[in-house]
């Protein structure tokens, strides 16, 4: 019996805890290449991205697009636009009511039977972005990834949701980069 998959939730995060500033935006992580490959390899090992509408709007413009015309884009660009429209995309909203080729649409009610559909199917991670989504299938979450980068917002959209359980978690690896930002792994102690 094939091994099922870890759900992993992943995203950039200021030291603060915050994936967007107070203005919405996400400026304060930009990646360095360092940083950029190891969310190339990352997205190269997932099974399935599911994301929130918020990341998806974020994502899907650009990254098919680059993978189309890779001409004045660089190689790690270019290796995570490949990666990204390789790998299959479920967006998860209740607001949207069509999705880019390739990208599967489900709604909010759906998420959490999609998530544990997905989880059961062999072949790598379920990996989750954006934290109302996360917020609302955390129960299935296996391991959390924060991509902490040397910022602090002062506020903004939180990595966990406000209010969030408590949840015991150990520290499995860890990887600093030159840039000063530095990628975490926790599993959950279940």
């Amino acid at each position: 019996m094939a091994a099922m998959g870890n759900v992993t939730y992943s995203m950039n995060v200021s030291l603060d805890g915050y994936v967007e500033d107070a203005a919405g935006t996400i400026e304060f992580t930009t990646p360095s290449d360092e940083v950029h490959q190891a969310f190339n390899d990352q997205t190269r090992e997932s099974a399935v991205l599911v994301y929130g509408r918020g990341v998806y709007e974020m994502m899907e413009p650009y990254w098919p697009d680059v993978a189309r015309s890779p001409e004045g884009h660089d190689e790690v660009a270019i290796d995570f636009a490949d990666a990204y429209v390789g790998t299959p995309r479920v967006v998860v909203s209740d607001s949207l009511e069509q999705v880019g080729e390739g990208v599967r649409l489900i709604r909010r009610a759906e998420a959490a039977a999609e998530v544990e559909r997905l989880r059961a199917e062999p072949g790598g991670a379920v990996e989750v972005g954006g934290p109302t989504l996360a917020g609302s299938v955390l129960d299935l979450i296996d391991e959390f990834c924060p991509m902490v980068a040397p910022a602090v917002t002062g506020g903004g959209k939180p990595f966990f949701p406000p209010g969030a359980e408590k949840l015991e978690l150990r520290l499995v690896e860890h990887r600093a980069f030159d840039s000063g930002a530095v990628w975490l792994r926790y599993q959950r102690v279940r």
